[in-house]
């Protein structure tokens, strides 16, 4: 698995991807404004970075260009998380764990499923 580093912004961008298949720049633009005002200009200038990164690939139809996810988002997931538990955690999923219970508020059922995933690891 490639490791892409991705900002806030584009994994906004990428989530529109991931729910709608594919999306033309001004369709990811009207859905990232519906959550907070982004120029249409750099929702561009991040689809290009994106597919010079490899994340995102585009075929043009007519006179639009129509993106798509060229990574899985459960990809971009694993790899985010493997990076936030080396840097930050030094590799130690304890540590990790326990920081996240000690300081975020975790329902009786997210207790239940972390129980049932600790349970159910060789």
């Amino acid at each position: 698995m490639m490791a892409i580093r991705m900002g806030s912004v584009q994994l906004r961008i990428m989530r529109v991807l991931w729910r709608e298949g594919e999306a033309t720049a001004r369709a990811v633009s009207e859905a990232l404004t519906a959550e907070g005002p982004i120029a249409h200009s750099t929702v561009q200038t991040l689809l290009r970075k994106l597919e010079a990164k490899g994340a995102v690939g585009h075929e043009r139809r007519e006179r639009t260009f129509v993106f798509r996810a060229l990574v899985a988002e459960n990809e971009v997931s694993r790899s985010a998380a493997q990076e936030l538990l080396d840097r930050v955690f030094q590799g130690s999923v304890s540590g990790l764990v326990a920081h996240l219970l000690e300081n975020e508020e975790v329902s009786p059922d997210e207790m239940r499923r972390l129980r049932a995933l600790v349970e159910e690891k060789p």
